[in-house]
């Protein structure tokens, strides 16, 4: 399991040095409200960004973007309307996924996918 856990520390280490380096600032990390926890919350302009880190050693079972579930986006969700309202915020708010895998060479691949999905 500790495996698994430095894979994910591994992927937001990298998912954050990508959005610094795309001159996002990054305002939380690992924020947690109730049952859900959000990876990264960032500010990009007048947006704030919700940002669900995905890492995966290999994509031989499917995309790490894949393996978002309804259920997760609703938690998601609900801990950004938690962290706005707490901060007394007024931002857009994007959902935007960092999947990350090792490719064949044994290097991490980096993709980011803002939108990823629209909350209602």
């Amino acid at each position: 399991m500790a495996e698994h856990n430095d894979l994910g520390q591994l992927g937001e280490d990298l998912a954050i040095s990508f959005l610094e380096e795309k001159k996002y600032k990054i305002l939380q990390r690992n924020y947690r409200f109730q049952k859900a926890e959000i990876d990264i919350i960032a500010q990009l302009e007048n947006t704030l960004i919700v940002v669900e880190v995905k890492t995966r050693t290999s994509i031989a079972f499917g995309l790490p973007q894949d393996f978002i579930k309804p259920a997760k986006i609703k938690l998601l969700v609900k801990a950004i309307n938690h962290y706005v309202e707490t901060n007394h915020l007024d931002f857009e708010i994007r959902f935007d996924v960092i999947a990350i895998h090792k490719n064949k060479e044994g290097v991490f691949d980096i993709e980011h996918i803002e939108d990823a999905f629209y909350h209602f």
